[in-house]
């Protein structure tokens, strides 16, 4: 088969496209035919090196779309089921989803039924999933405290779980407004385009507003939040999702003085994989005819390119490869 297998950590010229020996079927496990999947920062991240964790060789990716080819569970999981599979080390402790065919546990294979395409299907995991947790646990109710619409912020609204998040809420309530932040306002066209009604200016990681948010998506993480419970009106909700500020701790927090009054702060990640969650996210996407259209689809020897793209200061959304 065909495979992009990283030898060593470096940059995206480490990605070599290559011919290996596809994996042989062993008890518990099950030979998924990847039909495609989406590009991850954590992914860019291990290729650098920076997940002790990961030894090399390794075949990278922390989901894929696909079918199964061999199984060790026909009843669950027979020949030709459609499939999705989400993080579970998959792409860390085991080779991942930059292949033509992974051997995956079958535990953390999920089959699902949709009519959904294999170009539409890539763009949903893991992106998509993550942004409908998130979704869930915020709690947008109709209106807020002072019975207006809710006010909702989505701190990193460039990346691809702050433009999927968008998509899945403006796809059921058109009429809410959205803002987003971005550490550049040379992306301002692209936001309001992508359906955000208001764009602030992140400085430093500091909102350049005074305005505040019943609701907001936090995806930079403890680089932020403190700065984000300044803007989160009384009652509101924070769900701490993404870390693309680079820190994972918020040290030395108090939550009595720091929360908002009468506030909430949750959180949600793509390693809470629940079937029925995954599932119901395809329903809802075809429910309310979601347009999860990719900002960039590449080819599987195209991973390089791919890397090197949704590193760049130029990337927007989500980026995927179909195979």
């Amino acid at each position: 088969m065909k495979a992009i297998v990283i030898h060593e950590p470096g940059g995206p010229e480490k990605l070599c496209y290559e011919e290996v020996p596809a994996p042989a079927v062993r008890e518990g496990w099950s030979l998924v035919r990847v039909r495609g999947f989406g590009i991850n920062h954590s992914e860019i991240f291990t290729r650098k090196g920076l997940s002790p964790s990961v030894t090399f060789p390794r075949i990278l990716g922390i989901e894929c779309v696909g079918e199964i080819a061999e199984t060790t569970d026909s009843a669950r999981l027979p020949v030709g089921q459609k499939v999705i599979s989400i993080m579970g080390e998959m792409g860390r402790a085991f080779d991942g989803g930059y292949a033509e065919y992974t051997l995956l546990p079958n535990k953390q294979i999920c089959p699902v039924q949709t009519n959904l395409d294999w170009k539409t299907l890539a763009a949903l995991p893991e992106t998509y999933y993550t942004a409908y947790g998130s979704m869930l646990n915020l709690r947008i109710a109709d209106s807020g405290r002072d019975g207006m619409p809710p006010r909702i912020l989505v701190r990193g609204a460039t990346s691809g779980v702050g433009v999927a998040f968008l998509r899945l809420l403006k796809g059921r309530r058109p009429e809410l407004a959205v803002a987003g932040s971005t550490r550049s306002m040379k992306k301002e066209t692209q936001l309001r385009e992508a359906g955000f009604d208001e764009v602030i200016l992140d400085a430093d990681g500091i909102l350049q507003t005074k305005n505040q948010f019943d609701r907001v998506l936090e995806l930079i993480g403890p680089a932020t939040l403190r700065n984000t419970f300044s803007h989160v009106a009384e009652g509101g909700i924070v769900c701490s999702t993404g870390q693309l500020g680079g820190k994972w701790y918020l040290n030395d927090f108090d939550p009595i003085m720091e929360l908002p009054a009468n506030g909430y702060l949750t959180s949600f990640y793509s390693g809470n994989v629940d079937p029925q969650r995954l599932q119901s996210l395809l329903d809802y996407v075809e429910k309310y005819g979601i347009d999860p259209a990719p900002e960039r689809v590449f080819s599987l020897a195209q991973v390089p390119e791919a890397h090197a793209y949704l590193e760049s200061a130029h990337s927007f959304g989500k980026v995927i490869v179909v195979i």
